[in-house]
């Protein structure tokens, strides 16, 4: 691993910076800050998961669960920060896809009240394709963890 120099360091990023960073947005924007940046490597997103989520609503009336998509959706989400902060503010807005999701695993359901910690790792660059792995972590605690590639459409 290459040496990290303090400035390559970007301690937290607010929720007006992530809007600007992806397109995502409300009901949809599944992280709420993001904790730490170190740009071509790494990213810790931060998810705090409120009862007021509309996904609730119906997942699952009696017991609500966060779906497992919507975890993997922040892992996507953090990543496309980390993304943004490696390659610069003209990346900012761009649009990225999911190629493939791999070796997915839930270990512990994700609730209303936790606080969802997305430590998401840079594998692998090739062009406008990006490789990652993924983990959630509740309290230190895995909830779910993945590997993933994704594209950047940059025409958009």
């Amino acid at each position: 691993m290459s040496e990290v120099k303090e400035s390559d360091v970007v301690e937290t990023l607010d929720i007006e910076e992530i809007i600007e960073a992806i397109p995502h947005r409300y009901p949809f924007l599944m992280i709420d800050r993001v904790i730490s940046v170190v740009p071509d490597e790494s990213a810790v997103g931060l998810k705090n998961v409120s009862i007021n989520e509309s996904y609730f609503q119906g997942h699952f009336p009696r017991r609500p669960v966060m779906p497992g998509v919507l975890i993997i959706e922040s892992m996507a989400q953090t990543a496309a920060v980390l993304v943004v902060k490696t390659l610069g503010p003209a990346m900012a807005g761009k649009l990225v896809y999911f190629m493939s999701v791999n070796d997915c695993r839930f270990r512990r359901p994700v609730f209303p009240g936790d606080q969802l910690h997305v430590h998401v790792l840079k594998k692998q660059r090739r062009r406008n394709v990006w490789k990652f792995e993924a983990v959630a972590k509740i309290d230190g605690e895995v909830a779910a963890q993945a590997t993933y590639a994704a594209m950047i459409l940059e025409d958009t």
